[in-house]
């Protein structure tokens, strides 16, 4: 499969690139520095510069063009502001929704966070993260043309994954590596049984094939 990864050097999209490349598939990811391209080439995927802050929704269905999937793992970063929430994980969110639907892409799988809600009260950037997220969500959820997946990871470590996972519709607090939120999004990007639902996941005790396979009711 051809599948196109917004925020293609973040850590989660270097992990899944990988993955990918290594199990057979061609992924895409798209960048908005010229410097990040040898990274995404060593990972074995074919870089794409573009700004999702700026691009219109041409420009990115281009991208898309002849895709098998999509994945939005684009995010503003720690340290941010909360403006750049708002142009990046919501406003680039929808822009590639928008886009995938355009170019005739209907898998898509969002690489959300534990918590996002559009009606999350507080005034810290992070309540604008979550906020954000949500309303992003909440947007694509309302595609019909979208065979949409949204995933919610806890709190991401850099441990080293080891493929052991709890996935639920609602799986409470927890931490899981970013290793094996990749394992999962891959695994998610195998077949549409998921489409319709959002997940949380976090560091638990069953592989990552078998839980995809169980939510799924496979």
């Amino acid at each position: 499969m051809r599948i196109v990864i917004a925020g293609g050097h973040g850590q989660i999209a270097m992990r899944l690139e990988r993955l990918l490349a290594a199990g057979g598939h061609e992924p895409v990811g798209i960048i908005r520095k010229p410097e990040h391209g040898d990274d995404l080439r060593e990972a074995g995927a074919e870089p794409r510069l573009l700004d999702l802050e700026s691009a219109s929704v041409e420009e990115v269905a281009a991208v898309l063009q002849d895709a098998d999937a999509a994945v939005f793992a684009a995010g503003a970063g720690p340290g941010s502001s909360a403006e750049r929430k708002k142009t990046v994980d919501r406003d680039a969110a929808v822009l590639f929704a928008d886009a995938a639907e355009r170019a005739g892409v209907r898998r898509y799988v969002v690489v959300s966070s534990m918590g996002a809600d559009p009606g999350h009260r507080g005034d810290e950037v992070f309540d604008a993260y979550l906020r954000m997220k949500g309303e992003a969500d909440a947007y694509v959820m309302g595609k019909e043309a979208l065979d949409w997946t949204i995933l919610r990871p806890g709190m991401l470590t850099n441990d080293a994954g080891n493929g052991l996972v709890r996935l639920e519709a609602g799986t409470g607090r927890g931490t899981i590596p970013r290793d094996d939120v990749a394992a999962v999004v891959a695994e998610l990007l195998d077949g549409s049984a998921t489409a319709g639902l959002v997940l949380d996941v976090i560091s638990g005790n069953v592989p990552v094939t078998v839980a995809v396979k169980a939510i799924a009711g496979n």
